[in-house]
């Protein structure tokens, strides 16, 4: 496999190796074992479907603007722009588990209101939406970092919007996902925060 074909984000920079592998741990932590047996919708997945290649489940569903790669066999991809048209091609209840890592700040606002209350729709009851974004504050940062060469200039530069937790919390809440439901935190040295909501 050529080294293009496993590449975690668009452009360069010398950390996204290492950061898509931590967004990966953390992602994997938040999932409760039981929902593995069931079904995964990635979105957001990128050029290569790191997120997916590292985690277990029975059936693996990946949603990009980009088209799936030759390299990918074992992944369901829909090719799809989700800021111009933001609905899902699934069933009601047909997921298990939903992720979004460092895709929120990809979507414009209005977009994001309706996939999440997509998200809402296509998860089961008991499934859960674990997202990851940078933290508001280290927005500068990183584009400093990007600057630098330290993280993809293609990827940063397309961010359209940063979040706090209280603003996750509303659009959780606008998606209809119960607030006694909902976790957050922070990793990656406070760098970025991470959100569950559970169906």
């Amino acid at each position: 496999m050529s080294k293009s074909s496993v590449q975690a984000t668009r452009g360069h920079g010398l950390l996204e190796p290492l950061l898509a592998h931590l967004r990966a741990r953390k992602a994997n932590k938040l999932i409760p074992d039981h929902l593995r047996t069931g079904r995964i919708l990635d979105i957001g997945c990128g050029s290569y479907p790191y997120f997916l290649s590292h985690t277990y489940f029975a059936e693996k569903f990946a949603v990009d603007q980009l088209e799936k790669p030759a390299t990918v066999s074992n992944i369901n991809w829909h090719s799809l722009d989700l800021n111009s048209a933001p609905g899902l091609p699934f069933e009601d209840s047909y997921f298990d588990l939903v992720t979004m890592l460092a895709v929120v700040e990809h979507l414009a606002p209005n977009s994001l209101v309706i996939l999440f209350q997509e998200v809402h729709r296509v998860l089961r009851p008991g499934g859960r939406l674990i997202i990851t974004t940078p933290a508001a504050w280290s927005d500068g940062l990183l584009h400093r970092m990007a600057r630098l060469g330290l993280v993809s200039e293609d990827e940063i530069n397309e961010h359209v919007y940063v979040y706090t937790l209280p603003l996750l919390g509303w659009y959780f809440g606008r998606a209809g996902f119960e607030m006694t439901k909902v976790k957050f935190g922070y990793f990656e040295f406070n760098l970025n925060l991470w959100a569950t909501a559970d169906r």
